[in-house]
Order: structure tokens, then sequence, then C-alpha cells
């Protein structure tokens, strides 16, 4: 199937096909039952994610670019459908709900992103929990519930049942827009104001470009996927409630560097393996429930 090692591999059985992704940057599946090769695709980069959806025949593909492509299989060929980024690094989890039609992106730029792809509006809601990079994903449909782990050794849970809200986009400016004062790049301003350039940041809130003390507070905003505290500006910090301060995440310890994890919802349990060596059995039936 590959010209290198094989990285992901996907059975379906309503299919009787076996995906695969390989660091030869190909993308390729095969009939299980007589073992042909019935197509591929080339990816930008090596893929260490990889999807798929019955129903619509549509596989999802992510790599170390940060880039997710989708393709629609036929029984011989594919189309490429789309691509999208949303990450600063490189895709290192996937993991698909039919139901709700939502997938889910880890990366080793510590983030998730949750891409409402059904409700064909471009949402994308990012989620922010772990301090190393996500390792594996995994939902449970029948509480929509997130779970992602890490190589900080983090076991997140998350809500997705709230009403989540998009980061906003951040703004360019020369000067902050709460208190004018110039960007220590913006040479002009400073000479005719003879005022020193202030480093610029933007609140996570509002998007707004602002100085440092003009953004002095922090809060965790995690109808946002803030779960930590974040650089906010002191109007939006003023604005948030206690209630929007609510976590909608549980953080556990794995006290493991977590490589791989599956979870079996009859159950209730949860299966971690890590780099040590090690694999885990977790009772979640306290938190998934």
């Amino acid at each position: 199937a590959h010209q290198s090692r094989v990285i992901v591999i996907l059975f379906v059985l309503e299919m009787e096909w076996v995906l695969s992704t390989g660091q030869d940057k190909h993308f390729t599946w095969h009939c299980s039952e007589s073992g042909q090769r019935l197509g591929g695709y080339r990816t930008s980069a090596s893929a260490c994610g990889l999807q798929f959806d019955v129903e619509t025949r549509h596989v999802f593909v992510g790599d170390h670019s940060g880039q997710v492509t989708i393709l629609k299989l036929e029984q011989e060929s594919c189309s490429l459908v789309t691509t999208f980024k949303g990450h600063t690094g490189g895709v290192t989890a996937l993991c698909w709900d039919p139901i709700q039609r939502v997938l889910f992106s880890g990366s080793s730029d510590h983030s998730i992103i949750m891409w409402d792809i059904g409700g064909r509006k471009g949402t994308a809601i990012e989620l922010q929990g772990h301090n190393d990079k996500v390792q594996s994903l995994s939902y449970a449909h029948h509480t929509r519930q997130l779970i992602s782990c890490g190589a900080d050794g983090g076991i997140v849970v998350w809500n997705m049942d709230v009403e989540r809200q998009e980061t906003p986009e951040w703004l360019d400016s020369d000067s902050c827009q709460k208190c004018d004062q110039p960007f220590f790049w913006n040479f002009k301003q400073m000479w005719d104001s003879k005022k020193i350039g202030l480093r610029q940041h933007h609140c996570r809130k509002c998007g707004k470009a602002v100085c440092g003390k003009c953004s002095s507070k922090r809060s965790s905003i995690p109808l946002m996927g803030f779960e930590f505290e974040v650089r906010v500006c002191d109007s939006c910090h003023e604005s948030i409630t206690d209630e929007e301060r609510a976590p909608t995440a549980t953080f556990h310890d794995s006290k493991h560097n977590i490589v791989h994890v599956h979870f079996d919802a009859t159950r209730g349990w949860l299966l971690t393996s890590g780099t040590d060596k090690v694999i885990k059995l977790w009772d979640m039936t306290p938190v998934v429930s």
C-alpha cells in the first residue's frame, strides 16, 4: 500500500474497504475481500488523521501541514471536495460525528477545532485546554462529550452540548484601538505625537488590536473555548459575567504521555496507551454520563 511507514489504518465494514495513510504522503484504499488497490490520493504532507463518513463516502485526511482534505470516494476513483486549514501546527488527530455532522481536529499547536460540516455555514469553534500537542480524540455521541488526550498527560472531557461561539479574527491596526497610542512600527504617528511606540496585543474576546495597558486583565472564556485565562481588553473583562466564566470541560491527569485513546461508550471505559509503554483503563462513567 505504501512506500514508507504506515501511519493510520481505518477499516470500513459497510464498504469492505481498508483506508490508510503513510509517511510517503499517500492516502490509499483497498478492497478487504480481494486485497486489490482501488485508488489513492497524494496529500501535501504525511497524514496523522483519518476519518470516513459511510453515508456520503467522504473521507477526511489531516496532515502535518495543518491542512484537512475532504475527498469523495467512489468504487475505484476519488475527487477532491475541498481543503481547509485553521491550525498553526500539524493535524495530529481527527474525530467525526456522523449524527451532528461535525469534524474535530487536534493539532500539535495544542488546540482543537470543531468544524461544522453539516451546517454548511463555515463555522469553526476553537477549543484550548491542553499545554502540549493533542494526540488523540474520541467522541461520546449519546452525551455529546468530546474526550481529548495530549502529550501533557491531560484527559479533557468537553461538553459540546452548549452554545459555543467562534473566536474572532484578529484585527490589524497601526495604533491601539482603545487609547490610540501608536505601535512601535508606526514611525509617523510616533514622530507626530512625540510618543514611544508600544507592543501590539490582541483581545481574545473582541479581536481588537490593543496595547498592554489596555489589556492588563486576564479571564477564561469557556464558551469561546478558552478554559485557561487569556488576555482580554479592559472593557471586555468588565462585560464577562460569572456565568460566562463557568467551565465547560473537566480536566484529569493521566500521569503519562498519551499517544492513543479508545473509548467504549457501552461500558464508559477509556483505554489510553502512552510513550511509557503503559496501557491504562479508565472508568469514565463519573464524568461521561
